[in-house]
């Protein structure tokens, strides 16, 4: 199957390492014009070196979203740059888990805004060109705990079950003006923040063999990786996902309890 993103426009948040970088990456090889939003300006100038020197070229837009004022900002920069929006994908975020009753309101807010409110505060502003246009791609990236919040997963587990419930919300409506959105729920992927936990915790140890033990419940025995992440994301954000919105898709290797 040719997959073609020919000419579309597409913003990936958190897209200068891990899982955010592999989707750019696809994104560009399908035909996409790919923009990368990230914090950091170093990170996003390396994300950005790293893919010339594979022959795509992108635009980097340094981007806190868990900001209001920056993430309008940045839209319009992009929409100059590049023209409407036609791809988004939510990404950014990381993995914030504590035990409940530790959670201050601060966090809880913290969590809140750059997770859930980064995805709203974007899609709105993508929404109404995507429908004008009668075409339009969102791609909500959680993980397995929306479905299945396990003890002392807050409050990340909570800020992306919310995250999935805007998936379908934003997807009924949206449908009507072919406007698909949904979700990619992520388990247990080699990615930039198992590379720092590694240096963290085991040092010492080889980082296959780190891996290999992290997976030891997943019935497909290893990780994934953040390639297999991103063919996933670009089937759904191209041509050929015509007819797949509202969905949450776990890319697990098999590791959630529920489907």
């Amino acid at each position: 199957m040719n997959i073609t993103m020919k000419d579309r426009v597409a913003v990936v948040t958190g897209g200068s390492k891990g899982i955010g970088l592999a989707v750019a990456r696809r994104f560009a090889e399908s035909g996409a014009k790919v923009a990368i939003v990230a914090r950091g300006a170093d990170g996003l100038a390396a994300a950005r070196a790293s893919l010339a020197k594979e022959g795509f070229e992108v635009k980097d837009y340094v981007c806190d979203v868990s900001r209001a004022s920056d993430i309008s900002a940045t839209h319009q920069k992009i929409a100059a740059d590049l023209g409407g929006i036609d791809v988004l994908v939510n990404n950014a975020g990381t993995s914030r888990a504590m035990a409940f009753e530790t959670v201050s309101d601060e966090i809880w807010q913290e969590d809140l805004d750059l997770k859930l409110f980064a995805a709203i505060r974007f899609s709105r502003l993508v929404w109404a060109g995507m429908k004008a246009r009668k075409w339009g791609r969102i791609v909500n990236v959680l993980n397995i705990g929306a479905k299945a919040p396990a003890a002392k997963s807050t409050p990340t587990s909570v800020s992306r079950a919310a995250g999935m419930a805007l998936t379908k919300a934003m997807a009924n409506e949206g449908a009507e003006h072919n406007i698909l959105v949904n979700a990619m729920l992520v388990g247990l992927i080699v990615s930039d923040q198992w590379v720092k936990r590694h240096a963290a915790t085991a040092p010492d140890s080889d980082f296959d063999e780190f891996t290999h033990n992290l997976a030891k419940a997943v019935p497909m025995g290893r990780m994934g990786t953040a390639e297999e992440f991103a063919n996933l994301a670009c089937f759904l954000a191209s041509e050929q996902g015509s007819y797949i919105t509202g969905t949450a898709i776990n890319v697990d290797g098999g590791r959630s309890p529920v489907v």
